[in-house]
């Protein structure tokens, strides 16, 4: 079955008045499964971890269309991923049934700076559970989209103000390759889940993640340069490492 960034996509699609295509690559098809190239398809090394967080994707408009946008590898890996389209005039009401599902704790990511100090977290809430009730899950809260629109989301999404902002303290830079941002503090929205994952608890499934991000990126740009694939280069080989030991029937 189609994850929820695939199926985001397709209903999107539906209402397109006119073909999207990408700058700068070649004709032809794509896989439905990846969006890559058939020569270049990623279908046969996808990965799924077990996770007790969830991811929900808030996406702009047209981001659930673009082949570089890395959300869809978060909903590839964890199962329990939500992906909404973002209007500024009307909400869907299955995010709002989402968000107050009690089995979640919603955290909105996104930079300290732009939050009230009274939301503002860096670290996941205590496990409140009592009177044998089980404890909430995670449910990160990703804006998926340019800067500009991740911004206008934050400020113009009144359904979210209950919710803590989580700001995320990373050590490392972004290595993401495949479009620019004009903050070098910046994450591209797969990087942002993983990082999430390992907060949560969850270092396995936040390496897994990363892995998928420079393998696809690798099958990406080299379909795009129209090369070749290169199955046993050292991204390959961490995801093989990673995945293998995990699941008995992983195609790795």
């Amino acid at each position: 079955m189609p994850h929820a960034v695939s199926q985001l996509r397709t209903a999107r699609l539906a209402r397109a008045v006119k073909p999207f295509r990408a700058r700068g690559w070649p004709q032809g098809g794509r896989c439905p499964g990846c969006r890559l190239m058939p020569s270049h398809c990623l279908c046969d090394l996808r990965p799924v971890v077990p996770t007790s967080a969830g991811m929900c994707l808030l996406m702009a408009d047209i981001e659930p269309l673009k082949p570089s946008n890395t959300g869809w590898l978060i909903a590839d890996v964890v199962a329990d991923t939500f992906a909404f389209g973002w209007a500024r005039t009307e909400v869907d009401p299955a995010l709002l049934t989402l968000l107050a599902d009690p089995q979640w704790q919603p955290y909105v990511v996104f930079p300290a700076e732009f939050a009230t100090p009274e939301r503002m977290v860096t670290v996941l809430l205590p496990d409140l559970a009592t009177d044998g009730q089980p404890a909430k899950r995670p449910l990160f809260v990703l804006l998926d989209g340019t800067w500009s629109e991740a911004s206008k989301m934050f400020r113009k999404s009144p359904y979210l103000d209950p919710f803590p902002v989580l700001s995320l303290q990373p050590e490392q830079i972004s290595n993401y390759r495949l479009r620019r941002s004009s903050r070098s503090d910046h994450f591209c929205t797969s990087e942002v889940g993983a990082l999430c994952l390992a907060l949560a608890g969850e270092p396995h499934a936040a390496q897994v993640l990363d892995a998928y991000l420079d393998v696809f990126t690798d099958h990406y740009l080299l379909a795009k340069n129209q090369q070749p694939l290169k199955l046993d280069d050292a991204a390959h080989q961490r995801l093989r490492e990673l995945c293998v030991p995990h699941s008995d029937n992983h195609p790795l």
